[in-house]
């Protein structure tokens, strides 16, 4: 049985890793690029964006940011395409950009990931489009639909996006204040107390009898007037 054939559109990091996934899964795959000179060996590679969205069943967008996705879309006719745009972007974008047969998406992994078991992808839209393509999209790594309102995927992209930056600044903080005393602290303390931790996040906002707000409030001000001895964030601090 021959596989569905895909279009990608973009060949940045992460749209190259999509292109060369689905041609390493046996589906014919046509990509195009707006600065020549990028090739992903095996799929064939279309002069115009015009000329690579007409070659495949499905045409999978992964370009700079939403107003890329435009600039490339716009002109171009997609009547009887299945279009899965994963550009990170807004709901906002999601919702203006949508038209006919139409997946937004959100990778939840990096370049190097995808392709593994590790791999979340959101999808969210076309229903239809969704059921037709699932296979082909599983070659990325595991799809979840959420939803037909087609800004679901970024909303749930970004909110998981916020959760990790903000644990990462967090650790990012908790290093700076270690400094030179880090030792084996991230293996041995840091890591294992935020996996100790996460069991508190269905409780989040709901007010807590055993660790009162006022408890917890002392220990914020503690935290900065220490970063303040410590002088972080001062001119001249190595961040």
């Amino acid at each position: 049985m021959s596989k569905q054939s895909v279009t990608v559109i973009g060949l940045g990091a992460m749209g190259k890793t999509l292109a060369k996934t689905f041609v390493r899964n046996g589906h014919p795959t046509t990509v195009w690029n707006r600065t020549p000179g990028k090739v992903v060996e095996g799929a064939t590679h279309a002069p115009t964006a015009a000329e690579a969205v007409s070659a495949s069943e499905v045409v999978v967008v992964c370009v700079l940011d939403d107003k890329a996705a435009r600039e490339v879309l716009d002109p171009v006719d997609l009547t009887g395409k299945a279009v899965v745009n994963l550009t990170n972007g807004t709901p906002a974008h999601a919702r203006e950009f949508a038209r006919g047969d139409y997946l937004d998406g959100g990778i939840m992994a990096v370049p190097q990931m995808i392709g593994t078991p590790e791999v979340i992808v959101l999808y969210s839209g076309s229903q239809k489009v969704f059921d037709n393509y699932q296979d082909t999209l599983n070659a990325l790594g595991r799809s979840k639909f959420v939803g037909d309102d087609p800004g679901l995927a970024a909303l749930y992209d970004l909110a998981l996006l916020s959760a990790m930056y903000g644990q990462f600044a967090g650790a990012q903080h908790a290093l700076a204040m270690v400094g030179a005393n880090k030792g084996d602290f991230v293996e041995s303390l840091l890591i294992p107390w935020l996996t100790s931790t996460m069991f508190a996040i269905p409780t989040l906002g709901q007010s807590d009898p055993q660790s009162p707000d006022d408890m917890q409030a002392v220990a914020i001000a503690n935290i900065i007037q220490a970063s303040e001895d410590l002088g972080l964030g001062q001119p001249g601090h190595l961040r």
